[in-house]
């Protein structure tokens, strides 16, 4: 089946986007049967700043890993197995849902993650870009044309 979105003519006329389309496609070719567990937010909390935060009731802070590469966060949970000789508890109802699972953000240049904590049931990481000096935008001084520069082809 054939994506609904064809980034083909702007790939073609755009240089250096490529990551930016491959998400995209990646996005527009996720199906129904992706999962919505655990709900997470995600809110801008300054400038350069975000705040990700995930629901993880009925995980400890053990079972839970985060990890940060270039450019992608992924957090997995998964339940520890019960120690030997314990006693496995019996349940009349059981509504906490506490299904292994393993949740990827992609995460812009110079994005990293600055802190990572539980409390009361929730997953926040805190998120800040910092922009390298060398590529940042900076002004760029106009010099002397050639004619001034050089006073002998003036009089030409």
């Amino acid at each position: 089946m054939r994506n609904a979105l064809d980034f083909t003519p702007y790939r073609r006329s755009m240089v250096g986007f490529d990551r930016l389309f491959d998400v995209l496609e990646h996005n527009a070719r996720a199906t129904a049967t992706d999962s919505n567990y655990p709900p997470y937010d995600i809110e801008k909390s300054g400038d350069d700043s975000y705040r990700i935060t995930i629901a993880v009731a009925g995980f400890t802070r053990d079972e839970i890993e985060v990890t940060a590469h270039q450019n992608l966060l992924t957090v997995a949970a998964r339940k520890a197995e019960p120690a030997q000789g314990s006693e496995t508890p019996r349940y009349v109802h059981r509504g906490i849902a506490n299904r292994a699972f393993e949740r990827r953000f992609q995460l812009a240049d110079y994005v990293r993650v600055d802190a990572a904590y539980v409390a009361d049931g929730l997953l926040t990481i805190d998120l800040v870009r910092e922009v390298p000096e060398a590529v940042k935008p900076r002004k760029i001084v106009l010099g002397a044309t050639t004619a001034e520069a050089m006073p002998q082809l003036k009089a030409a």
